[in-house]
């Protein structure tokens, strides 16, 4: 199990300076999120500020949770993507979904809002991706996007490509094959709310229908006190012994100002190991 925390508030010089907190007290990643507008939040673009966050540490993971391809050109997130990977020495992980509509980033600039739309857009986007990735040359023609031959250069450091975590709504198979063409799921499920057979019912069935060899990571977010280790492992323990191999610290809602994040930090992970 590794462990990784969500930087949800800030301005980016703090979301930075936390973020090399994060590393200091053994977090194995530090997650940013993707979004354009959404109500009165302070929003800040993602890839800048995970360059910020980039520069500030050495050792841990870094993504945003999660950015929807739908509403960006995959040309140019194939682009920041592979400069940022360049720019942290390969510590970049995509987690990648539909997105979610409240973002005025979607209804409001006239993005495609349909459900099954966005989905081919994500398909065609992660094709777009990987083929780009490559620093061979790519072309592509498909229902949305189209590429003229192209070589990007330079490719990203990761090989065969930056780590790709998909949206895996079990039991949806259409959902759960998507994630499977990629390297990690982010676990959600139809009813909402997931649950420890959830995730066992998942890595039975990546086990099952997953013939490549290649490590797969099962994703799985929440909340745990700081202040408590034995019940934050506690908390944690059941999610590891189903089969999660990430757990993602998650600070949504009040109180999460930045002091709150740090006291968090702090803390550390609610590692499963150490109690």
């Amino acid at each position: 199990m590794r462990y990784g925390f969500i930087v949800s508030r800030g301005d980016p010089r703090t979301v930075a300076g936390l973020a090399s907190e994060a590393e200091e007290a053994g977090w194995d990643g530090v997650f940013y999120w993707d979004g354009i507008c959404i109500g009165q939040m302070e929003t800040y673009d993602p890839w800048v500020v995970m360059a910020a966050m980039a520069m500030r540490t050495e050792r841990v993971r870094l993504g945003a949770i999660l950015t929807p391809p739908a509403r960006r050109r995959p040309w140019k997130l194939a682009r920041e993507t592979a400069t940022l990977d360049r720019l942290s020495g390969g510590r970049l992980v995509l987690p990648v979904g539909l997105g979610a509509l409240d973002d005025g980033g979607f209804s409001k600039v006239g993005e495609p809002t349909d459900r099954k739309v966005r989905a081919r857009l994500l398909d065609e986007s992660l094709e777009i991706l990987t083929g780009l990735w490559s620093g061979e040359p790519f072309s592509y023609e498909g229902e949305h996007y189209r590429l003229e031959e192209m070589t990007f250069l330079p490719p990203p450091v990761q090989r065969p490509r930056v780590p790709i975590w998909v949206v895996g709504a079990w039991p949806s198979e259409k959902s759960m094959q998507r994630a499977l063409r990629y390297d990690g799921l982010l676990a959600y499920t139809i009813k909402g709310s997931v649950t420890p057979q959830d995730i066992r019912e998942m890595r039975t069935y990546v086990e099952e229908h997953r013939p490549e060899t290649s490590s797969f990571d099962i994703v799985w977010e929440g909340q745990t006190p700081g202040d408590d280790p034995e019940r934050a492992a506690s908390m944690v323990r059941p999610f590891a012994e189903a089969g999660a191999t990430w757990w993602i610290e998650s600070m949504w809602t009040p109180p999460n100002e930045p002091d709150d994040l740090r006291r968090r930090i702090e803390a550390g992970p609610p590692r499963v190991d150490d109690v």
